[in-house]
């Protein structure tokens, strides 16, 4: 699909757009959006709603045409195949317009009723408003809730951030926030941190937890794995991304120099002590040096690919089939 089908439509002043990734939510999609529409009318300015079909494989597709064609506030984007919640997202923000965009679940998990404290939060400064489910532990297990705490303590550790629930899609953001931002992988839950980092204003809001109306839940405790595992992305994407040799010369220098230091040792007792040879401290300290200069030479592979893709354009994470767009 050409960029051009891509570019979003001319946003009217104070526009709101809403974004929903959803995979196989087929008995969500009407009853979410009929929630939407009614804190819209609420609102007093105009609204959007982006829904991402993520690769669904059930009748979410039908489902979401239906309510596109009841409302022309409506865009609908298919993807090509399930690529992940990220990159829905990303697919969203692509293709809103709005100046303030709310992001939530399609699993009805999260409550409508709660985007205008979002928006307050906004419009009281904050470039980032994030929502904090208080009352998680009364809806979902102790098999997800707990897994989930630790995370947000690692996150916290990691990025400064002093959010206390960072999982949530449920929030709000300033279009320059989004903008500014290059999401990949599944750093989606990192939006925060990510932000702060370029300087956004973050703040905390309570918002329901509730328990899901329809369909499988798509999480459970296999994705701390990988919450683990991104964690490490972040921590470099926030320390080292801009000068990545520092990070394995952190690790390569002091090795290099244990090498060394053993080597000479080996060296100066057989010349001036006693003609015999440690090769168990040879063999150790070439292992050192060897495996220091690697991870030196990766670094500056690594900084030279940093410089590189600094001056490279940006390839979308996801690929879209079609997009339905409203009549307006």
């Amino acid at each position: 699909m050409s960029d051009d089908a891509l570019a979003p439509m001319d946003a009217p002043e104070r526009l709101l757009s809403v974004v929903v990734p959803f995979h196989n939510e087929d008995g969500n999609v009407v009853p979410l959006h009929e929630r939407l529409s009614a804190v819209a009318a609420t609102l007093g300015r105009p609204v959007e709603f982006v829904y991402v079909d993520d690769g669904s494989s059930d009748d979410t597709a039908g489902r979401l045409a239906q309510v596109a064609d009841a409302d022309d506030r409506v865009v609908v984007v298919t993807l090509r195949r399930n690529f992940g919640q990220t990159a829905a997202l990303v697919a969203g923000f692509d293709l809103s317009v709005g100046e303030t965009v709310i992001t939530l679940d399609g699993d009805l998990q999260h409550a409508p009723e709660d985007i205008p404290a979002l928006l307050a939060a906004i419009e009281a400064g904050a470039d980032v408003a994030s929502g904090w489910r208080r009352d998680r532990a009364t809806i979902d297990p102790w098999l997800r809730t707990v897994p989930s705490r630790v995370a947000n303590g690692l996150i916290r550790r990691v990025s400064g951030v002093q959010l206390r629930d960072f999982g949530t899609t449920f929030k709000a953001y300033r279009r320059d926030v989004i903008d500014d931002l290059e999401l990949h992988g599944e750093l989606h839950r990192f939006i925060p941190a990510l932000a702060a980092a370029r300087g956004a204003r973050i703040t905390e809001v309570p918002i329901q937890s509730l328990a899901r109306h329809s369909g499988t839940s798509h999480y459970g405790i296999g994705r701390t794995w990988g919450v683990l595992v991104d964690l490490i992305v972040l921590k470099f994407l926030l320390s080292y991304v801009g000068r990545p040799l520092r990070a394995f010369a952190a690790v390569g220098l002091p090795l290099f120099a244990v090498g060394f230091l053993v080597a000479l040792a080996v060296t100066i007792q057989f010349y001036f002590f006693t003609p015999q040879i440690g090769y168990g401290n040879l063999i150790f300290a070439a292992l050192c040096m060897i495996v220091g200069v690697q991870f030196l030479g990766m670094g500056l592979v690594a900084e030279l690919g940093a410089r590189t893709y600094a001056r490279t354009g940006k390839q979308r994470p996801y690929a879209v089939r079609r997009i339905r767009r409203r009549a307006g």
